[in-house]
Formats: C-alpha cells, sequence, structure tokens
C-alpha cells in the first residue's frame, strides 16, 4: 500500500469515474485501474462493485476513503509541520461568478499572491448551477457562487457577503423613482437560469409589476453596458468589492424590500486541500472587509 495509491483512490472516490480521476493524478485510465487493483491486493477488500458500468464504490470502501483521506493530508503535512512551514503551495482550480471577475477576485488573487507567492490560483467563470456541478464532480477544489436553494451532498457553502439588488439606469435618464423606471422603460433582464436572475424575477412577480422587457443577459457588463446606452434598465447585485473603474450609470434603491444575493464560498467537505481554502477563505473576507470600511468611512 502507497501514498500514490491511497491519493488516486481519494480521486476515484471525489470524482467518481477512473477517467477523471486519471486527470487530477495525472496518469491514464488504465494506470489507476491497475492502482485500485493492486490496492484491493494489498488490502484484501474488495473496493469496488465492478457489475456496473461505472465501477462503485463498496461500503467498505467509503470507510476506507474516510480514512485515506486523513492519511494523505498528514503526508503532505509532514515536512512543512516539521519546518513549521505553512506547507502552502501548488495551484488551487477556483471557479468563480462573472460578477466577481473585475472586483473581488483579482483583489484577492493579489492579496494571496503576496502571503503566499508558491500558491497558484487557475480561474475557472461560470454560473452557480455549473459551477456547484463542477465541484461536485471534483473538477475545481472550490468555488466563488450565489447562494443556492439547495447544495450537493457533501459540499458546504460558507457566507462571504450579502449584495442587495439595485436598479441601474443610464446617467440622463430624468427620473429618480426606480418604481416607475422599472415600469415605464425597457428591462434588460438578468439571466433567470442564474439564481441572481431567479431572485430578481421572483421579486418583480411578488411586487405585481409587469416590466416591457427587451432583452434577457447573462453577463453583468454586458448589462451595465447596454443600460449606459440608454437601451432600458436593469436590476442587478450591489457589488461587495466593485470594479477599480465602475460604469457611470445611475443606481438606485427598490425598496427596504429588495431581495439579495449571498456570495460565498464553496467546496467539498472533505478535501484535500483544506488549509489552503481555508487561508483564500480568509483573504477574500478580509478584502470583503477593507471595502466595507472604507464605505463606512465615506458615509460619515
Amino acid at each position: 500500500m502507497t501514498i500514490r495509491r491511497l491519493r488516486t483512490l481519494v480521486a476515484v472516490a471525489e470524482t467518481r469515474t477512473f477517467s477523471a480521476a486519471a486527470e487530477v493524478v495525472h496518469v491514464t485510465h488504465a494506470a489507476v485501474s491497475q492502482q485500485m487493483q493492486a490496492l484491493e491486493a494489498d488490502l484484501g477488500v474488495t473496493l469496488f462493485d465492478r457489475s456496473t458500468r461505472t465501477p462503485q464504490l463498496t461500503p467498505v470502501a467509503h470507510q476506507i476513503v474516510a480514512k485515506a483521506r486523513v492519511l494523505v493530508a498528514d503526508y503532505d503535512n509532514l515536512v512543512p509541520s516539521v519546518l513549521n512551514d505553512s506547507g502552502l503551495r501548488g495551484t488551487i482550480t477556483l471557479g468563480v461568478l462573472r460578477t466577481t471577475l473585475t472586483g473581488l477576485t483579482p483583489q484577492a488573487m493579489a492579496v494571496l499572491r503576496s502571503k503566499y507567492p508558491d500558491v497558484g490560483l487557475h480561474i475557472r467563470p461560470g454560473l452557480t448551477t455549473t459551477l456547484l456541478a463542477e465541484i461536485e464532480r471534483g473538477n475545481l477544489d472550490a468555488a466563488i457562487t450565489s447562494k443556492p436553494y439547495q447544495l450537493p451532498p457533501g459540499v458546504v457553502f460558507r457566507p462571504l457577503a450579502r449584495e442587495p439588488m439595485q436598479l441601474i439606469a443610464a446617467v440622463e435618464e430624468p427620473g429618480d423613482d426606480a418604481i416607475t423606471l422599472l415600469k415605464t422603460r425597457p428591462f434588460i433582464r438578468f439571466d433567470r437560469t442564474a439564481v441572481v436572475g431567479a431572485l430578481i424575477d421572483n421579486w418583480i412577480l411578488s411586487q405585481g409589476i409587469k416590466v416591457n422587457e427587451t432583452m434577457e443577459l447573462d453577463s453583468p457588463e454586458a448589462i451595465t453596458s447596454m443600460v449606459r446606452a440608454n437601451l432600458g434598465v436593469s436590476i442587478v447585485p450591489e457589488a461587495a468589492v466593485p470594479p477599480p473603474d465602475v460604469v457611470p450609470v445611475k443606481r438606485l434603491s427598490i425598496g427596504v424590500d429588495a431581495p439579495y444575493r449571498t456570495l460565498g464560498f464553496v467546496h467539498r467537505e472533505n478535501q484535500l486541500k483544506r488549509q489552503a481554502l481555508d487561508e483564500l477563505f480568509g483573504v477574500l473576507l478580509s478584502v470583503i472587509q477593507a471595502v466595507s470600511d472604507t464605505r463606512d468611512r465615506t458615509s460619515t
């Protein structure tokens, strides 16, 4: 029995297929199969039910995987713990919402790199539902998402910030009443397949407001550009960390009962990179808090 074989077993458990596990541990599909057969011989137990098209872990294998995660994590931390080193190195594959690509994500990446130069971040943008599916498959280590209605089994959601919805309109719009503008101007809708889009749509329906929809877009940058060109109004989240170059549009409150998006950090509960992910979560929180503190100072 070797750490390499245990690491491969954990990869199979997390990705659910030999092919996907092969990509994670950087070997061929055949090599994964050979390692698992050798591990079964070493342990003297059957780890996979091969009667199905895709081999499934046996009940005893699930118990072994839980122990293997601990052993692999302890092995990876062996030298760093003796040398009093953080041991934070390698690459984190992070999924992010497109709404964070110009504000929170780059600022957090800069802070993380300055603290831990040996840690790299590989960024993949997407919608919440897509990112959660990739977390569940083991293709992402973690992601910044909206709080979903339901989490996949074994995945945790750690809140980062609440982002209230606001109406945006062109600067030259004469009115400042958000509800009036929403009822009378063309409406550029946030993609309803996204969590944010569904939140906005449900709020509009709950208010009994009839909108004149002209577009439905999944890019916040595209929505803001359309609004800036005075092609309509839209409802979008107020970013916890805005980009450095904010597009000049009117940003109006839609009332005290405005819906909000809970932004959070998601990852599998039994993540081998947990220490690095905890550090990244702390960096994200610190960036958000710094922006909040600045807002508080400028508003007083």
